[in-house]
């Protein structure tokens, strides 16, 4: 069952500010930029506004579905299309959960509406994209950050063979049909990005990922796959690869479990993930919001069938 739970369109006439020291924020309040340092993200914007002799948001009318709306990464992409200009439709599973994303922003003026939906429920998710191309005219983005019901913190043979299986298939299904689904209705105007998010470990081989890191490795290759079919049509598709923020709650959860699994404490385990990568940090929600708005923006015009790599350097390509 699909079920519009909030719309509320762009206030008319509404002109967008910029917020030279607004923290709350999706995007990096400057004046760092989008991995702290002053040419990032919002100068390549300040830049672009330039050229073009006006103000331009990287997603301006863009139209754009977040699965997993309600999620850490979800919640925090959504805000950060909503930012860029899209009208964003936040789908997800718990009312609340997307009401916490959408309610800020349209109490901003931004453009956002939920939307509960099952994204592994087929007829769900195409009646959904069908009553989208009805009232928009299309769909320009489409990101998937469903959780799923994966298995990890100890070795794979700790783990039914039914539970591994869950997990890779709830992520492929779900994967497959948002993002075929929106292709396929892009490829008829020629125009459209499907993003995916994975983790480090669908890359970089790590202990104790259980189901985690084979699922995070068909995704990507679903999202080659898709940048390979409708590629002609004008179609892209990216996987955004994150090393794990350590200000999501679920990442936290994940942490503290892989911790207890090697007799360490929490900090300790973090700081040794940090250690291994080349900024010697972990990637904030924000800077993976920001590596999205990017990727679905026309600045990445260029850019398909490939990773978007957003771990500080924990995987390189």
């Amino acid at each position: 069952m699909v079920e519009r739970l909030l719309a509320k369109e762009k206030v008319a006439g509404s002109t967008p500010v910029s917020r030279s020291t607004e923290s709350s924020s999706g995007l990096c309040p400057e004046p760092v930029g989008l991995l702290g340092a002053p040419w990032g993200f919002m100068a390549i914007i300040r830049r672009a506004a330039g050229l073009s002799g006006g103000w331009e948001m990287l997603l301006d009318d863009r139209i754009a579905v977040v699965y997993g709306g309600g999620g850490a990464v979800g919640g925090a992409v959504a805000r950060a299309f909503a930012e860029q200009g899209a009208h964003v439709i936040v789908a997800g599973r718990s009312p609340a959960a997307l009401d916490l994303v959408v309610q800020p922003l349209t109490e901003r003026g931004l453009s956002a509406e939920a939307v509960r939906l099952d994204a592994l429920v087929e007829a769900d998710v195409e009646g959904h994209l069908d009553g989208v191309v009805a009232e928009h005219g299309g769909i320009d983005v489409s990101f998937n950050a469903i959780s799923a019901a994966y298995f990890l913190g100890g070795p794979l043979h700790d783990i039914p063979a039914h539970d591994f299986e869950r997990g890779i298939a709830e992520a492929l299904r779900a994967n497959f049909l948002t993002g075929v689904g929106a292709a396929r209705r892009m490829a008829q105007r020629h125009r459209g990005v499907v993003l995916g998010i994975t983790a480090s470990p669908c890359r970089r081989p790590l202990a104790h990922q259980g189901s985690f890191s084979v699922a995070g490795a068909a995704i990507e290759a679903l999202c080659r796959q898709i940048a390979a079919d409708y590629g002609p049509q004008g179609v892209r598709a990216v996987c955004i690869r994150s090393a794990g923020s350590p200000d999501a709650p679920g990442v936290d959860g994940a942490l503290t479990a892989l911790a207890e699994e090697e007799g360490i404490s929490r900090e300790a385990f973090t700081a040794r993930i940090a250690d291994r990568t080349l900024l010697q940090r972990l990637p904030l929600l924000r800077e993976i919001a920001n590596l999205a708005v990017l990727a679905a923006s026309d600045l990445a015009s260029s850019m398909t069938g490939g990773v978007a790599n957003g771990t500080c350097g924990e995987t390189t390509d």
